[in-house]
């Protein structure tokens, strides 16, 4: 299976966008989920000042002591939630943390059931551990996954699962539950209520839960909740993940963390022990120093990214042929390009003939002829959507609009 793998497209995207940028090409990368700050000063400082003290020696393959204490503490200062350090599991990222939740949870032909649009890595993990992976759509509509078909909703499906769709694609064989919110690729945030419904539902049923909060410092108005805190008899049940990447703009430094019950986590930190052994010592301080240190800098950072988000929605909005819906958090907006796939012109220069493989065109002709690089909205499961990071300097996002927005109306005639 391993060997079938394709690299993710998102770093493949913004792979080819850095090869154009070395080779004199002005292209402008929207298509990475990573914050174009640099890491607060003091966590840096905390950084070198465990280099210099000679931190740089192996620690516990789960995690520091400490850096453990530190996450339970923030997950009661931010969600409410009771964790002992012993229910902490530190990885090398939030990514790192999800597979191996997965890879301990799920055996050979459990289904695991992922809401679309979804992080284009949740069922590639799935897949890996041997497992099934079923996408549910806002719809009704489920199928198991399958890399090179999307499905496209109708609009008034919108990108968020609702308590009777979430039934419907549950059986006897799911082993798990994926949520998240903050959504990558969308900025969905549930609201409390909704969050509620979905656990009302989850409440009647078997399956554990991962809750990927990576995000959820990136929220415009309100809150996003934990499914944990909003309903505690799932907490037995349920992994939550978060890390220092997208709060503290720390992606390099690759520290994540996983909160749940203590045989899950304990399994997943004897996965780390056998297969990469501890996350970086010096990162680990790091992380130590953001959760400890002041939380200003995470503020101004979301401050500036609600700023950037309006933006990009009232440029989007602007564009012949696009819907954009005005994302709740995170740094990404999903518009809906459908009414520009239903022009046969359209479809005839970029040689495609109907709606299957429709995003990918898209992006492609945006590159090369608006050198912006964005991602499909395939890759997450929904044709027919483009999605762009807004983590870039407002110039730099006012004038990638101004040359996506030319190229789709010379593109369709305009």
């Amino acid at each position: 299976m391993a060997a079938e793998l394709r690299p993710s497209p998102t770093l493949a995207i913004d792979a080819k966008a850095k090869a154009l940028k070395a080779q004199g090409v002005d292209v402008i990368s929207l298509s990475v989920g990573e914050p174009d700050f640099d890491t607060p000063a003091h966590i840096k400082d905390a950084a070198m000042a465990a280099i210099r003290g000679g931190f740089t020696k192996y620690t516990p393959a789960s995690g520091i002591p400490d850096l453990k204490a530190a996450v339970a503490g923030h997950f009661k200062a931010t969600q409410g939630l009771e964790f002992e350090p012993a229910q902490v599991v530190v990885g090398c990222g939030a990514k790192h943390v999800i597979a191996n939740a997965i890879a301990v949870l799920v055996d050979e032909g459990d289904e695991v059931l992922i809401p679309a649009p979804f992080w284009v890595s949740y069922p590639v993990m799935v897949r890996l551990a041997g497992g099934i992976p079923k996408i549910i759509y806002p719809d009704g509509e489920v199928r198991v996954w399958n890399p090179d078909s999307a499905h496209l909703p109708p609009p008034s499906a919108g990108f968020r699962l609702k308590p009777e769709i979430l039934a419907k694609g549950l059986t006897p064989k799911t082993r798990l539950v994926i949520i998240n919110s903050p959504s990558n690729p969308t900025g969905e945030v549930y609201s409390e209520d909704e969050v509620r419904a979905l656990a009302t539902v989850l409440k009647g049923h078997s399956a554990y839960i991962i809750s990927d909060e990576i995000y959820d410092s990136l929220v415009y108005g309100g809150r996003a909740r934990s499914l944990s805190a909003v309903e505690t008899a799932l907490k037995e049940r349920t992994i939550v993940v978060n890390g220092v990447s997208k709060a503290f703009a720390m992606t390099g430094w690759r520290i994540g963390w996983a909160a749940g019950p203590k045989k899950i986590i304990d399994a997943i930190g004897n996965l780390q022990s056998q297969t990469t052994s501890n996350p970086a010592s010096i990162s680990q301080k790091a992380a130590l120093a953001a959760l400890g240190g002041p939380q200003d800098c995470v503020e101004t950072m979301r401050v500036e990214f609600e700023q950037r988000r309006n933006l990009m929605v009232e440029g989007m909005r602007k564009m012949p042929g696009v819907v954009c819906a005005k994302p709740g958090g995170a740094f990404y907006v999903f518009p809906d390009v459908r009414n520009i796939a239903e022009n046969h012109a359209v479809r005839a220069k970029l040689k495609v003939g109907g709606v299957h493989g429709f995003s990918q065109a898209l992006c492609s002709y945006l590159l090369d002829e608006a050198k912006v690089a964005c991602v499909p909205g395939a890759e997450f499961g929904y044709e027919c959507h483009l999605r762009f990071s807004y983590a870039a300097s407002r110039e730099t996002l006012a004038k990638a609009l101004d040359r996506v927005g030319a190229a789709l109306t010379s593109l369709q005639g305009g």
